[in-house]
């Protein structure tokens, strides 16, 4: 290609389709002709613990992809193994960039890397355009009537549905523009290898989501069923447009599965408005709770051996296959937070290591929400018991069996690492001597 040609960069994060993308929208509609760049960002990438992490291949396949569709145009994708900083010096030395377009993204590196990207570009004259398309909300477009944020998900809800209009949910007509697309030979793309990792074995979770729906409230709680969607690694890299998921479960009577979509925002606006979230506590006074942290006990909770089946089946599913069942999560964090006694911030590290479709917002959220620490109203003496959870949600063991046989055999099974009871009443105390300060 010409290098010299001025062009448009469109650039690939966490919105990973051709169709119904706004930034690609407006870049495409910028008048130069629009060169797509995916950069592996080394800042990122060097922080995985596991060389084969399921979402670097995810990631990895779905750029394959991109590259194919993008062919088809007559284009390509063009692709840089650096960290932003770098990747970004790069590109402005070797192309002629009038304007570079791409999609907000809401974690603090993100954040932090966005600017500094912004500031280098600006120096170059190089104007740098984002726009929301992960999101239908996002920031301070939900927010109380005098302006200040909702810190409660109940009143956030009826005000995210009050704000909905027809036209948030109104896709962008991507494929009309792709003439605009730049014309160029195939470019080069990295293997797994090459980026320093290798093919995770895992079985990666497909897009389909409306078979689910219909009987998602009824279903979504109990484990042994596939009763939930298993959308969240492709919300998490774009490869689903969050208007086409909320267009469509609006019209479902039912509105259970979209309130889940709603919960995601109020999370993401949550870390929007309080950033320090991320690794403290939404309450401060929780910051003061003295945490046990035995470590041979985190360690049996990682792998499953705890001896609370329910608990166990959970960490062995998210070990095997990336995914731990919604339920499921809330109990094992509530197990570690609470019966354990370690430090929320443990269990949300590991589960950022495993979780296919980890996203910092929500998994902060989540895991607070079961400390007590975070934005929920319910008291901190909310303490799930796993044998109650069990008898509620896996009457007939099918989940424990699955993941947990040895639980048949109870001399091959672990003795419980704590009692419940006493562990309820050492939480208690716990939490009551840092709260009463």
């Amino acid at each position: 290609m010409d290098h010299k040609t001025p062009v448009t960069l469109f650039w690939f994060r966490r919105d990973l389709r051709l169709d119904d993308n706004a930034g690609l929208y407006h870049a495409l509609k910028s008048g130069n002709p629009v060169l797509p760049v995916f950069i592996f960002d080394k800042e990122i990438l060097d922080q995985l613990e596991d060389k084969d992490d399921a979402r670097v291949t995810f990631i990895h396949q779905t750029i394959e992809d991109l590259r194919t569709q993008l062919h088809k145009q007559g284009s390509s994708l063009l692709i840089v193994h650096a960290k932003a900083q770098y990747a970004w010096d790069k590109l402005i030395k070797e192309y002629n960039i009038t304007e570079v377009y791409t999609n907000h993204d809401y974690e603090p590196y993100a954040i932090q890397r966005d600017d500094e990207v912004a500031e280098k570009l600006h120096k170059h004259g190089i104007p740098f355009k984002t726009y929301k398309d992960q999101v239908i909300f996002e920031k301070g477009e939900v927010v109380k009537d005098d302006g200040k944020p909702y810190t409660v998900y109940t009143p956030y809800q009826r005000k995210w549905y009050s704000t909905l209009k027809p036209f948030y949910l109104k896709a962008y007509p991507t494929k009309k523009y792709f003439k605009n697309l730049y014309q160029t030979n195939a470019l080069p793309a990295p293997t797994l290898k090459d980026l320093g990792f290798e093919k995770s074995s895992l079985a990666l979770p497909d897009k389909s989501y409306e078979n689910v729906i219909k009987d998602y409230k009824e279903q979504r709680d109990f484990p042994a069923i596939k009763g939930t969607s298993h959308i969240g690694l492709h919300l998490r890299f774009g490869t689903v447009s969050i208007r086409e998921l909320a267009r469509t479960t609006h019209s479902y009577h039912d509105k259970t599965w979209l309130n889940e979509l709603i919960w995601r925002e109020f999370y993401m606006m949550i870390l929007h408005h309080f950033p320090h979230t991320m690794d403290h506590a939404f309450r401060p006074e929780y910051d003061r709770i003295h945490w046990v942290n035995n470590e041979t006990q985190f360690e049996a909770w990682c792998k499953g051996e705890t001896g609370f089946p329910i608990v166990d089946a959970g960490m062995r599913e998210l070990n095997a296959t990336g995914f731990m069942h919604n339920r499921v999560r809330m109990i094992v964090a509530s197990f570690l937070s609470k019966d354990l006694l370690i430090d929320w911030r443990w269990g949300e590290h590991y589960f950022a290591r495993k979780l296919l479709d980890y996203e910092m917002a929500s998994n902060v959220g989540g895991w607070q929400w079961a400390a007590g620490s975070g934005t929920d109203a319910a008291p901190y003496f909310r303490i799930f018991n796993p044998d109650a959870q069990t008898k509620k949600f896996d009457p007939e063991l099918q989940y424990i069996k699955k993941w947990v046989p040895e639980y048949a055999d109870f001399s091959k099974y672990p003795k419980p690492i704590v009692d419940h009871a006493a562990a309820r009443d050492r939480c208690l105390a716990a939490f009551k001597k840092a709260l009463a300060k």
